[in-house]
């Protein structure tokens, strides 16, 4: 089989173990004479598969035991009205940090809602920074931030410091499991699994007990949190494959040491690229600032767009997927997720060494 070096931003790379695992078990789960695909989401197989996601969600992010851990449908985009929906009452205000695109579009959905502020942002600056500062308005539902902005290549080092009654609600789609975070410290986290939990298809929400009582009664069924919570997320048919395929993800991270040791290799994984590009004498150029950069998303720049094109074609040719920046700022971006292994960052940082050379 031909290799290659997957950056792909998301869907992104999985685990090859889990992808033999789930080769292995397509045709016949566990000797049901089933593809987990046919399995009913109402067996006993099929509660197995899901209740062991949960547990050991709970266990490799120590999730506290007044916490629900939701599958849902919709990836990020269907919580940025979920959110507000179930959270933002009338005399209330919802407080977004933005921060990039998907903040962005976050906020668009809450105006449709209620009341919004921004309570900071680094737009001014192209994204290339986290804010330093919040400024919250006048009776706060919640604050919202984007952990991780996969454009743009920032992310929040620190949690947000606010008061005790403020909700703290993050989209942490593409850098959940990368690292430690205090769960505790937020009421509800949601994200996408397509980056580090898995394929696409279902969004893992975390959210503490006590938001949930104030989701109100009249929303539609299907966008209320409390749904998902009292039948288990298993009100309609989930999405079955996705939540074995986050399983055995799951699975992989604890083998790999848990979420401790994944943060280890992935600050190995981005120094290595931030070197080639802090040492290329501005070949390569960072927009982001250093201490604002993405262990996820490595963002750069060439002297010229013909040299941008150069690069893509040559890595290309060299078996490197997914280098080209998003449509929105071009230039160049790697994305490293946790599946993506050190072994082939140290590939890609040679190439770029190469490269330069080639061009000076």
């Amino acid at each position: 089989m031909k290799q290659v070096f997957n950056f792909n931003a998301g869907p992104a790379a999985l685990p090859k173990e889990v992808l033999q695992k789930a080769q292995a078990e397509l045709l016949n789960y566990q000797d049901s004479g089933l593809s987990v695909m046919e399995l009913s989401h109402r067996s006993k197989q099929y509660e197995s598969i899901q209740n062991h996601a949960t547990e050991r969600l709970r266990t490799l992010m120590n999730i506290p035991d007044d916490y629900d851990i939701l599958y849902m449908q919709g990836g990020a985009s269907l919580q940025f009205s979920a959110v507000p929906m179930n959270f933002l009452k009338e005399g209330k205000t919802a407080n977004y940090c933005l921060t990039g695109s998907w903040s962005e579009k976050a906020l668009k959905e809450a105006k449709k809602v209620g009341s919004t502020h921004i309570a900071s942002s680094s737009k001014e600056a192209n994204y290339s920074h986290i804010p330093e500062s919040l400024e919250l308005s006048d009776n706060p539902a919640y604050l919202h931030i984007t952990s991780n902005n996969t454009i743009f290549g920032t992310q929040w080092r620190t949690t947000p410091d606010l008061p005790a009654k403020v909700p703290l609600i993050a989209d942490m789609s593409s850098d959940i499991l990368s690292r430690s975070i205090p769960v505790d410290d937020y009421s509800l986290i949601y994200a996408g699994a397509q980056k580090n939990l898995g394929p696409s298809g279902v969004t893992v929400v975390i959210v503490k007990k006590e938001l949930l009582e104030r989701c109100p009664d009249n929303l539609p069924t299907m966008l209320n949190y409390q749904t998902y919570a009292k039948n288990s997320s298993l009100y309609n048919t989930p999405p079955t494959f996705s939540i074995y395929m986050l399983s055995l993800v799951l699975d992989w991270v604890a083998d790999q040491g848990g979420v401790e040791q994944i943060e280890a290799i992935n600050t190995e994984k981005a120094n290595l690229l931030y070197h080639v590009i802090d040492s290329s004498d501005n070949f390569y150029k960072g927009p982001a600032r250093n201490d604002s950069r993405s262990n996820m998303n490595v963002t750069f720049t060439l002297p010229s767009e013909m040299l941008t094109k150069k690069f893509l074609q040559q890595a290309s040719e060299s078996g490197f997927v997914g280098l080209s920046g998003h449509r929105l700022i071009g230039g160049c971006r790697a994305s490293i997720y946790n599946a993506v292994p050190l072994a082939h960052c140290e590939k890609l940082a040679q190439f770029m060494k190469d490269f330069h050379t080639n061009f000076m």
